[in-house]
């Protein structure tokens, strides 16, 4: 990709459109995905247990980052939004799981999220592998 050329990526999630926001943006040297939740965008259904949300996201995670050529192990900077901080016990040993090798920038929030479904959201930026 051109280096300063933008490309919107989609989950196919109809959210997406309905708020006016794109799963993920490459701005060609920067992938920027954004906070993404557990939910199985294919059923739009969404696990209730913490840790099967936690491997969802990734899951989508890794999706848009893949359209636009990267991997996880591009990742430089992760936002952990979780929704109580008992959470986060369980779920970094996970985190650690996934950003092993790469181990980005990391930040925890404890908020609130829009869906009470929703356990975490997982928001990251990829910088492009050199060509």
């Amino acid at each position: 990709m051109v280096s300063g050329a933008r490309r919107l990526i989609s989950s196919g999630s109809s959210f997406e459109a309905l708020a006016g926001y794109s799963r993920a943006v490459d701005d060609g040297e920067y992938v920027h995905v954004a906070g993404t939740t557990g939910f199985d965008y294919a059923a739009m259904t969404i696990a209730d247990d913490p840790v099967a949300q936690c491997h969802q996201c990734f899951a989508n995670v890794a999706a848009a980052l893949a359209q636009a050529g990267c991997t996880l192990d591009d990742v430089v900077r992760v936002r952990y939004y979780l929704i109580d901080a008992s959470l986060f016990a369980a779920l970094a040993p996970l985190f650690g799981q996934y950003f092993a090798r790469v181990r980005p920038a990391a930040t925890a929030i404890v908020c609130g999220l829009v869906d009470a479904r929703m356990k975490l959201e997982i928001e990251v930026t990829a910088r492009r592998p050199a060509a």
